[in-house]
């Protein structure tokens, strides 16, 4: 079971979720320690409601796909995106965005609960705690491929998604019956979603740099559930595999009244952010 949250935990009424104090100083992480490359300082923009300062008009990835390309050895393209995961929604994201067949994904070959353990431990705000977890997806992938040669720069895109409500974290659902717990406990209520973002670079000379990273977080409301609607949707098991246990891009979407941020944040990916991101990276390394 992964373990979600930030900081220092109490007990909750959930198994599969996690409540924290918030304190100041920040644990990074041993394993994704590495040259960073930071286009956005560390991913945290200014931003003043809709205006987000030092960029006019930033370019972003719908101008520069062509620069993707799938095959590290194809002198062609430019670089090469990997997405370190097997998330459907992710990859569907990612194929909105024009992306199909100019990427692929896999798994990265980290210990994420070793990982959680030692997060769960420290004294991370929930942005924090997904933001590093996307760092070390990444990273580690970019580190199991650093043996392999290539002729062109491969970005590696690490994400992570936590919903927050009460100062807790909710996890995804170990069964059914905490998968109606957790929607009960949302029902009617304002939450947080948070997802992490990073991309690590692997150069030509086998080079691992972060690049970015940062956290988008969105404002969800849902609307007051029925116990028949909460046995009904678990019974369809579209909650099993979501933190929170919905998914706002299926039929969990039903559940939503109102959101204030970025629908794709909440479905696991920050299409404009990311793209913006990406955009940026590509633009670095052709200089």
């Amino acid at each position: 079971m992964k373990v979600f949250s930030s900081i220092s935990f109490l007990a909750s009424p959930f198994i599969s979720s996690y409540c924290y104090r918030i304190k100041s100083s920040l644990f990074i992480p041993h394993a994704i320690k590495r040259k960073e490359v930071s286009l956005f300082n560390h991913g945290k923009m200014l931003t003043n409601g809709n205006q987000e300062y030092g960029s006019s008009a930033s370019r972003l990835l719908i101008s520069l796909k062509d620069k993707l390309g799938n095959d590290s050895n194809d002198s062609v393209s430019t670089a090469c995106l990997v997405l370190a995961s097997q998330s459907p929604r992710r990859r569907e994201i990612l194929d909105l965005m024009g992306l199909a067949g100019k990427y692929t994904c896999e798994p990265p070959p980290l210990d994420e609960s070793s990982l959680q353990a030692q997060l769960v431990k420290q004294n991370l705000h929930p942005t924090e705690y997904t933001r590093l977890l996307a760092e070390a997806k990444a990273n580690s992938l970019a580190e199991e491929h650093a043996q392999k040669d290539n002729m062109s720069p491969v970005f590696y895109l690490g994400s992570d998604t936590v919903v927050e409500i009460d100062d807790c974290i909710l996890e995804k659902p170990k069964d059914a019956n905490e998968a109606k717990a957790m929607l009960k406990r949302l029902s009617g209520r304002q939450h947080k979603v948070h997802t992490g973002v990073a991309i690590y670079c692997l150069s030509p000379k086998a080079e691992i740099s972060l690049v970015s990273s940062f956290t988008e977080s969105a404002n969800v409301i849902f609307a007051n559930l029925s116990d028949e609607d909460i046995d009904a949707y678990v019974a369809s098991g579209e909650p099993m595999d979501k933190a929170g246990s919905y998914g706002i891009q299926g039929i969990g979407g039903q559940f939503v009244s109102q959101i204030e941020g970025d629908f794709f944040t909440v479905m696991g990916l920050p299409m404009h952010q990311t793209s913006r991101h990406l955009a940026q990276a590509l633009l670095l390394q052709g200089k």
